[in-house]
Order: C-alpha cells, then sequence, then structure tokens
C-alpha cells in the first residue's frame, strides 16, 4: 500500500500543461458516448446554470430529472422536467445522467448509487463539467480548475507536512483527490463532533474569552453556552450584516446573559470601509458588488479597544478568513488563543491559512476536520499544546 506522502507526490507531479488538457477534456471522455446526450439531474439554481452553458455549446439536455413532485411533467427554461424513475426508463441506457445538484445536503455518490440502481448506464458528477465552463461555473467556494491548484505543488507539500493527525493527513489528501480529480469517494465521513467544537481535541474554559467571526443569528454562541455548565468568561460576537446583526441582538436578549458583546463589523486585515452583500443569511460577506457599505476592524485593535484577550477565536467569514487572521496576527502570536478557521470559502485556503498560522506561532498543532459532506464547513484547528486532549 503506497504512503501518503507518496500519494501526494504522484497526485502533484502531473505534468500542469496534461491538467490544463484534462480540465477541458474530462468531461466528454467520462460521459461518452453520450457526451452530447444528457439528462440534468436536479433541476435548481445549479441545473439551470449548466443548461445555460450546454446550450452556448450547443448541447440541448434530453430533459431534467428532479424529485420534485411540483416540478414533474413541467417545462422550465424549455426542458421537460422527469422524476428520476421516469427518465432513468425513458433515457438509462441512451444518456449520461449529470448530477447537478450541489448544496451541504446532497451527497452525490448517494445519488450516484440510487441513478445506478434506476440502471442508469452513465452516471457523472457536474464537477468535470465545471471545469469545462469554468468562466460561466467557477469559482465555487472551494473548487476551481485543477491547474489552479496543481501550480502550487510547493506550498500544497509544505502545509501537509503540518497537520498534526493522521485523519488530518489523509483528509488533506482526499480534499486535494477531491479537487484535482473531481473523487468523491475518498472523502471520509464528516466527523460526529459539532462544528467549532470538537471535544476529542480540546475542553472549553468556563472563563473562555470566545470570539465568534461571522456570528450570524447567535446560533454558535448559543451552541456553545450550551457547552458550559457555569460561564464567567466574554464572548464578543462579529456580525456586519444588518439583518443578522438584529437576529443576533435578539437571540442575546433571549439567553439573557450579560458577558456577550454584538458588534456590528466585519472583521479583516484592517481598518476601513469595505462594500458587502447583505443578503439576510450566512453567505452574507464582503464583496466588491455589495450594495451597502460597512465598517471593517481587525481584531488586533478592536480587542485591545474592549480590552479582552482571546482564548478561542473561531472565523466564518465567507472568504475573508486570510485576512481577518492577519488583523489578528498580534495577538495570535503573543497569546495563541485556539483558532477554528474555516477552509471552505477559496480554493487556496486549504494550504495556505494553516501555513499563515504556522508563520504566526510554530507551537502550534493542526489538525483538518471535515463537519459536513463533500468539503462543506471544513475547519482547521489550530490548539496550542497546553490547550490539547491528551
Amino acid at each position: 500500500m503506497k504512503s501518503i506522502e507518496t500519494e501526494l507526490e504522484e497526485l502533484l507531479s502531473e505534468d500542469i500543461s496534461s491538467v490544463r488538457e484534462r480540465e477541458t477534456t474530462d468531461f466528454d471522455r467520462l460521459a461518452s458516448p453520450f457526451e452530447r446526450s444528457l439528462v440534468l439531474v436536479g433541476a435548481g439554481n445549479f441545473g439551470r446554470q449548466v443548461l445555460a452553458s450546454l446550450r452556448k455549446d450547443g448541447i440541448e439536455p434530453l430533459a431534467f430529472a428532479d424529485n420534485n413532485p411540483a416540478l414533474q411533467d413541467k417545462s422550465i427554461e424549455g426542458v421537460q422536467v422527469l422524476s428520476r424513475r421516469h427518465a432513468a426508463e425513458k433515457y438509462g441506457s441512451s444518456a449520461a445522467f449529470v448530477v447537478t445538484i450541489w448544496n451541504a445536503d446532497h451527497a452525490f455518490v448517494q445519488t450516484r448509487k440510487e441513478l445506478v440502481e434506476l440502471n442508469c448506464k452513465k452516471v457523472v458528477s457536474a464537477i468535470s463539467l465545471r471545469w469545462k465552463y469554468s468562466k460561466a461555473l467557477l469559482p465555487f467556494f472551494w473548487l476551481e480548475v485543477p491547474s489552479k491548484t496543481v501550480e502550487h505543488a510547493g506550498l500544497i507539500k509544505s502545509a501537509f507536512s503540518l497537520w498534526d493527525d493522521e485523519f488530518s493527513r489523509h483528509e488533506y489528501l482526499a480534499q486535494l483527490k477531491f479537487r484535482i480529480l473531481g473523487e468523491f469517494d475518498s472523502l471520509s465521513t464528516p466527523v460526529s463532533q459539532e462544528s467549532y467544537f470538537p471535544d476529542d481535541l480540546f475542553d472549553l474554559s468556563p472563563n473562555e474569552k470566545f470570539i465568534d467571526c461571522g456570528a450570524f443569528n447567535g446560533i454558535t454562541v448559543k451552541h456553545f453556552l450550551k457547552r458550559q455548565k457555569e460561564y464567567s468568561g466574554k464572548i464578543v460576537a462579529y456580525e456586519p450584516d444588518p439583518n443578522n446583526f438584529e437576529l443576533l441582538k435578539q437571540c442575546i436578549s433571549e439567553l439573557a446573559i450579560e458577558n456577550v458583546i454584538p458588534q456590528p463589523y466585519a472583521v479583516g486585515a484592517k481598518h476601513e470601509t469595505v462594500h458587502f452583500d447583505a443578503i439576510g443569511t450566512m453567505g452574507s460577506a464582503i464583496s466588491d458588488n455589495g450594495r451597502i457599505k460597512v465598517e471593517c476592524i481587525t481584531l488586533d485593535e478592536n480587542l485591545d479597544e474592549l480590552q479582552i484577550q482571546p482564548t478561542y477565536i473561531k472565523m466564518d467569514i465567507e472568504g475573508s478568513e486570510l485576512d481577518a487572521l492577519t488583523g489578528a496576527a498580534n495577538l495570535i502570536r503573543t497569546k495563541m488563543p485556539i483558532l477554528a478557521i474555516c477552509l471552505y470559502h477559496c480554493y487556496d485556503d486549504l494550504w495556505r491559512i494553516p501555513l499563515y498560522i504556522h508563520s504566526l506561532a510554530k507551537d502550534y498543532r493542526l489538525f483538518l476536520r471535515p463537519h459536513e459532506i463533500e468539503g462543506w464547513q471544513l475547519v482547521c484547528y489550530a490548539v496550542p499544546a497546553f490547550r490539547l486532549k491528551v
């Protein structure tokens, strides 16, 4: 059996010109001989985006296959919607079934299994279709064309050496196989521990100074407090979306707790005003196209003003994690709080964030944990040795 190190070396050794060629040809190879006879499995937003890309390429799908009864036997943008079973009976042996569902509640391997059991001859993930039509369908969270990942082979190898346990190293390799080869089957089953609170790595202190970056409606604050029998610390909760911030304040009021400080700011590398896309969901984010402007602060400055020395910082801030870590560099160097940093918003955060944390404080022990399927809610935990559970 090959070692993880050997597998990583082989994965990253493909010639970059070969990778770029594969990006444009993998879908047709995988769907052959039905690369122009397609059924799109999923008639939601992503399915419609795929439809638009196919039509620009002169390909008209045979049908949508969707399990939503409200859509079946109707037409969406001129394409008939069938149930999966009906679509399989009609086209199972004469078309490639392309799974165009992509969200945290959907597992490709499960849908593939169902379609195969319905006697569909060819079932293909849309990941290679994203590569083929990358100008329209990428980037998407952690997904990019494989060549953009392989170009960073040196950094990827350096980050591999930082993971502290075998599970993290296996998951790191699996995530890279997923992004470079479109391989779903190597991905780990999500861990049983709750996001941000993996009780196999560390215990929470009753005096924890918990910094929640991307507090949304207070859900993480609630989960944190549920784990505290007696709590005498402080929580600072940052949420720049005005609608979400009102929900956060309402949550704090309902909790009837005085040691939570809500802050209506974005968190970044410097103190400035930024454009913000406030959509009232977890997906609200700093964006050049954002319709509102919000104040962006650094944790180094803001927590100093609040006279709070953090012991635990969580970040789930839609791709601004690296900037926010930059703005907390002094705190991380001098105080070494536990860090729980999401890695699934940008394709290169998987290696850039652990490398940056290590550059600030080399005594951190780093762990990689998938809390949801297929790359969603992938979190890097940086734990000081003195906080690590034995």
